[in-house]
């Protein structure tokens, strides 16, 4: 039998009087011998396990799709639910804590497995920006294009750029500063003229 959140607008007339227990724990029994019997166990703790699942998740939507989870997967597993006089809604709540746990961690899972920089796609000026850079470098008088090109696509550090090109560091250092200068202002001067 399956039970849905659609009979979530059926209550069931619950006694809240201490005599409750001996009820309940007939009622697991019965649920253990026929799942039919399961409907009333369902009935008595469907709003107490809804209500505890919606103020850890904060959507309606989700859950409803928890609570009718918890209430399958309680029904699935009634027969070995061992009575200890503990109410039937605390093994509910666990399942309940479980479910919504392993449902956190599979949305944790799935955002780690697509990758943000696959969704990425520049917008056609940030491409042309770059294009048009890439240009200028390569205007650039030699040594500030060789420095500009190890320091910020090679990503090697000044002491590596000065041993390897046979220079000081602070010669390496001014040949990035020039190069840098003569790239912003050739980017000036290119939007100048793409603004005019």
């Amino acid at each position: 039998m399956v039970y849905t959140i659609g009979t979530m607008a059926r209550r069931a007339s619950a006694s809240t009087a201490p005599d409750r227990e001996p009820d309940e724990h007939r009622l697991i029994e019965a649920a253990q011998r026929d799942t039919r019997h399961f409907a009333n166990l369902y009935e008595n703790n469907f709003e107490r396990v809804y209500a505890f699942v919606f103020r850890r998740v904060g959507d309606r939507h989700e859950a409803e799709d928890l609570t009718a989870d918890v209430f399958h997967q309680a029904l699935r597993n009634i027969g070995r639910f061992e009575w200890r006089g503990v109410p039937f809604a605390a093994w509910l709540y666990k399942i309940a804590a479980n479910e919504i746990a392993d449902r956190a961690n599979r949305v944790v899972r799935q955002s780690a497995v697509s990758d943000p920089a696959d969704s990425y796609e520049p917008c056609p000026d940030a491409v042309e920006n770059r294009a048009r850079l890439y240009r200028m470098v390569d205007t650039l008088p030699p040594d500030q294009r060789r420095v500009i090109v190890m320091r910020f696509a090679e990503e090697k550090s000044i002491r590596e750029i000065a041993a390897q090109i046979g220079r000081t560091e602070g010669a390496v250092k001014q040949l990035q500063f020039r190069g840098l200068q003569n790239l912003r202002l050739r980017m000036g001067e290119n939007d100048g003229e793409a603004k005019a």
